[in-house]
């Protein structure tokens, strides 16, 4: 155990200066302890990680080494919180390497073959490592755009390559969430709702929604709208999550353009009905003001009529069966207010009149 501790001790700080630039006087066989070190302390968790009493045992001990280090010093590295994360140490330490441009030329093509070390015969840890950190890599790289398009707009979303490509990467995670991993789909999704700007994350769903389904990560399809059609796997998760969230899909709903809203609808029959639920309840939250001639809202946080026509508009320029759909429940709620043809009396009365007349 006291060994054991010893080479916590000296990886924890191995991972705290590996983010410096005193990596610059690392030399090839630096590294080569380094990931010895890693390998180590990921051996440990692979032997004892199944067996509950000792690991029970070991990760009190070491949780109180983490403590007591803490306490008396420095916090321990970010990355080493308990005993799970010994599986990750060669990941953790191999991208913090490759991320500091501090560390010396020789000592990073060394870092460099051991992670990709060429064609032949490769033994399983190795393997291991090069696909964990590929997919840590990857993970980073997606959050990192999510954050980054939060701060530059393209207003033709269609056209927006760095946008289909959050849309893949996100779709990509969604797949890897999916195939076995403790964090399911709708908790990742919930996650980047609350960690990442909201508008640009509402976005990047709707280009995923937009992807073609056969294959959401080929260069050949474009985005835009069609007839309806089936999600892949991560689109079919992403729907759920959205469809699901009242917050979510009112917001998407209420702040995307009409025109990409109209785009997602007629690919997806499901979050058609749902937009237009929340259209035609929006309509109803409007009143006729006889002074001025329009119809407003009561609250602050009620959709005027010009915004409520544009998104009916863009609807109806839909092809079938959208289109359809739309008209045939604006004349179904007509009917209901009394089927009156005189403007004023009838929101959806006028509403169909606009739409005339705008054709």
């Amino acid at each position: 155990m006291e060994s054991l501790l010893e080479h916590l001790e000296r990886f924890s700080e191995v991972l705290a200066v590996s983010r410096t630039s005193h990596v610059s006087s690392w030399d090839p066989a630096t590294v080569r302890r380094a990931l010895q070190w890693a390998r180590y302390l990921r051996h440990i968790y692979r032997r004892f990680g199944r067996c509950a009493r000792i690991r029970t045992a070991l990760e009190q001990r070491l949780q109180n080494q983490w403590k007591q280090e803490g306490d008396s010093g420095p916090a321990p590295a970010p990355g080493l919180v308990n005993f799970q994360a010994l599986e990750h140490c060669d990941h953790l330490l191999s991208l913090r390497l490759l991320a500091n441009r501090a560390l010396g030329d020789a000592a990073f093509r060394y870092l460099l073959q051991q992670l990709f070390p060429g064609p032949g015969v490769l033994d399983a840890e190795e393997e291991t490592l090069q696909d964990s950190l590929a997919l840590l890599a990857r993970r980073q790289a997606a959050v990192h755009l999510l954050h980054l398009n939060g701060y530059r707009e393209n207003p033709v979303l269609q056209e927006d390559s760095l946008m289909k490509t959050q849309a893949e990467l996100l779709l990509e995670r969604l797949q890897e969430v999916g195939e076995g991993e403790s964090q399911g789909p709708g908790r990742f999704l919930s996650s980047l709702w609350e960690r990442v700007p909201q508008n640009n994350f509402l976005k990047v769903i709707a280009a995923a929604l937009l992807l073609p389904p056969s294959s959401p990560w080929s260069q050949e399809g474009e985005l835009e709208q069609g007839s309806p059609r089936t999600p892949g796997e991560g689109g079919q998760q992403l729907l759920h999550w959205l469809l699901g969230k009242s917050e979510v899909i009112t917001a998407f709903c209420h702040i995307l353009p009409a025109g990409l809203l109209t785009s997602v609808a007629g690919r997806h029959p499901e979050l058609s009905r749902v937009y237009l639920g929340l259209l035609t309840n929006w309509g109803g939250h409007l009143h006729y003001d006889l002074q001025k001639g329009i119809w407003i809202g009561t609250e602050s946080q009620d959709v005027p009529w010009e915004e409520l026509f544009t998104r009916f508009q863009s609807l109806c320029q839909a092809p079938p069966p959208l289109k359809d759909e739309v008209l045939t429940a604006l004349k179904s709620r007509k009917a209901q207010d009394g089927d009156f043809e005189v403007p004023g009396l009838s929101i959806w009365t006028d509403l169909l009149l606009a739409l005339g007349s705008s054709a």
